[in-house]
């Protein structure tokens, strides 16, 4: 749902309420949707993905991206959908392991879905996830084509590499393990070039970062509360 992201982002305030969200989505309908069932399913699927609410961290620090970042927006989307969506994260492995040029095979990706669900989905549900998921991963650039999607490569933005880091951070990673979750694997880079991504980020204001041999340490004070600091405990 990247394109009413888009729309829904560039017509609400930064400072917006969750339920200002649903009101602008629902009775003013700035995605422009034809019914109102229409616009209550845009705004619960939004909300499911994305929170549209800044009480909720991911959304927060999406927010705060999102608004310097406009080539990153489709990485920045995707990887707070995987983040909130365990049916498109399951098919992330899949995706991730694939080379530019691959071509994408339908069934794997129904079978890395039910390696998930098991038995729990239906045919005609499995097939709508399928095709919500490869649409996810064209729209954020892994896959080019309507009918028969190849992979490609993607490019990735300090803002993208600091979003991805703190996903990982508020799990309690610290450290190199940071660069190695499969939110920063999403972007598709060398180690060495998500250090230096890091470092662009650290320059623009999105992390600090101390970087000295084999040690890195990476840290989010600049963007997260004091209380959120301290709920995510970090291991080494």
């Amino acid at each position: 749902m990247l394109s009413e992201l888009e729309t829904v982002l560039a017509n609400m305030p930064l400072e917006s309420s969750r339920e200002a969200y649903t009101d602008a989505i629902i009775i003013e309908n700035i995605a422009d949707k034809r019914t109102t069932a229409t616009r209550r399913l845009t705004n619960q699927r939004l909300g499911e993905l994305y929170a549209l609410d800044l009480t909720v961290p991911l959304f927060r620090l999406l927010r705060r991206c999102w608004a310097t970042d406009k080539p990153g927006r489709p990485l920045l989307a995707l990887l707070c959908a995987l983040a909130r969506d365990p049916l498109l994260r399951a098919t992330a492995p899949l995706v991730l392991s694939m080379r530019p040029g691959d071509e994408l095979s339908r069934q794997s990706m129904t079978e890395a879905v039910m390696a998930t669900v098991g038995d729990r989905l239906n045919d005609s549900t499995l097939d709508k996830v399928v095709r919500n998921a490869s649409s996810s991963w064209a729209q954020s650039g892994h896959l080019r084509g309507r009918v028969n999607k190849v992979r490609q490569s993607v490019s990735p933005t300090p803002a993208t590499l600091a979003y991805a880091l703190v996903l990982g951070y508020l799990l309690g990673l610290r450290g190199q393990r940071l660069f190695n979750t499969l939110w920063a694997k999403v972007l598709g880079s060398t180690s060495d070039g998500l250090v230096f991504l890091a470092m662009d980020a650290k320059r623009l204001g999105f992390l600090d970062l101390k970087y000295a041999g084999n040690v890195i340490d990476v840290g989010f004070n600049l963007v997260l509360t004091p209380d959120e600091l301290r709920e995510c405990h970090g291991t080494s």
